[in-house]
């Protein structure tokens, strides 16, 4: 198979789909793979690194996707990409189509394959190629937040650890799946006190017996929420309906309830976020203040690390890629079930339902 990586064009997005060693690998296989030239530059891998791999570099973004059967990227396709996709081609990158009914509509009009990454399932409910980029997100939540609740960016001036005679900063992080997990250990190790709240008891049991006892569990409900996000300085918003939009957890009149400079981070920004007034920002304008209360929301969080993204994401996706390229799309899903419930739209035709409940959808009406 020909397989096609160019270089991510979203704003402040400098990972790449695919390493020299992720190259290397399925040039064994006899496959050809076309890099766009410098399209691994912001993660540390170089045009000659992939040449040294087996690869072959091409100079535009037109060149890659007019030249590839699977393109496989990072983040989904944006508007200048729109036009180069082909019909029939199979893209192999994170869609979150349930956040973007522009996105989605204009995949369906493509008549390409499209495998969405955080679609793909285990059959245990895991997310094997969400896990890292989640895993990456929520210790960066963690990062971010204590930046953010600086004086000088109109945080609260709280250090998150805080100092001998002098309390620790209090994190409410609502979910406990993996941002959620992350996150807590993050900020319990910088010694804030942490309050993680989910409606799964089998996770908050689990979260009770690993984390230390500076980290608290409760159940996750309105009444919980609007409690503490009135003593809490840092709120990490990690909630995850698999392929759906994020449930509003927090509602525009809880924000006159929070402290001046009190910070949120919301994680789940890619599928709507779980703050009614998130907004995806950028790394480049990464905040705004509604109410006195900082909200962080860049939508690709893991892209500010590359190096480390790249190498977790390549890990998970590689043997997905090789099933795809060795089988074909058709055969690859018909084996792997996983692959199968990565499966958003086919020549046209919506196959993942909640994308089509997202949009209050029928196959009728799409």
């Amino acid at each position: 198979m020909i397989i096609g990586v160019p270089k991510e064009i979203k704003n402040n997005e400098s990972r790449v789909g695919m390493t020299p060693a992720g190259v290397f690998e399925l040039v064994k296989n006899n496959h050809t793979v076309y890099i766009q030239s410098g399209a691994g530059e912001g993660s540390g891998f170089f045009d000659e690194d992939y040449k040294q791999a087996g690869a072959m570099i091409l100079d535009t973004i037109g060149q890659v996707y007019a030249m590839a059967e699977m393109i496989v990227k990072v983040k989904e396709p944006i508007e200048e990409e729109y036009n180069y996709i082909q019909k029939g081609q199979l893209v192999f990158t994170y869609f979150h189509f349930a956040s973007s009914e522009s996105l989605t509509r204009t995949m369906i009009d493509s008549k390409a394959v499209c495998i969405a990454y955080e679609t793909v399932e285990d059959e245990d409910g895991t997310l094997p190629l969400l896990t890292p980029m989640s895993e990456v997100a929520g210790r960066m939540a963690i990062q971010q937040g204590a930046k953010y609740l600086e004086k000088p960016v109109r945080g609260r001036g709280v250090l998150l650890g805080g100092v001998p005679g002098v309390a620790p900063g209090r994190v409410l992080v609502l979910g406990a799946g993996v941002v959620g997990t992350q996150a807590a250990k993050m900020a319990a190790g910088l010694g804030a006190h942490v309050t993680i709240l989910d409606v799964n008891m089998k996770r908050l049991r689990y979260i009770n017996d690993v984390m230390p006892s500076h980290v608290v569990t409760e159940f996750s409900n309105e009444f919980n929420i609007r409690k503490h996000i009135k003593t809490h300085d840092l709120i990490i918003g990690g909630v995850l309906l698999k392929g759906s939009k994020a449930p509003k957890l927090i509602t525009r009149d809880m924000l006159g309830d929070m402290r001046k400079g009190t910070v949120i981070v919301d994680v789940a920004v890619d599928q709507g976020g779980c703050v009614e007034t998130t907004r995806p920002t950028t790394h480049e304008d990464p905040i705004y203040i509604i109410n006195d209360v900082v909200h962080y929301s860049v939508a690709n969080m893991p892209g500010a690390v590359p190096h480390t993204s790249t190498m977790a994401l390549t890990n998970v996706t590689l043997p997905y890629v090789l099933k795809l390229a060795n089988l074909g799309w058709e055969m690859a899903c018909e084996v792997d079930s996983s692959l199968q419930r990565g499966l958003n739209i086919v020549h046209g035709e919506v196959v993942y339902k909640e994308i089509l409940e997202a949009f209050n959808w029928n196959e009728l009406t799409v």
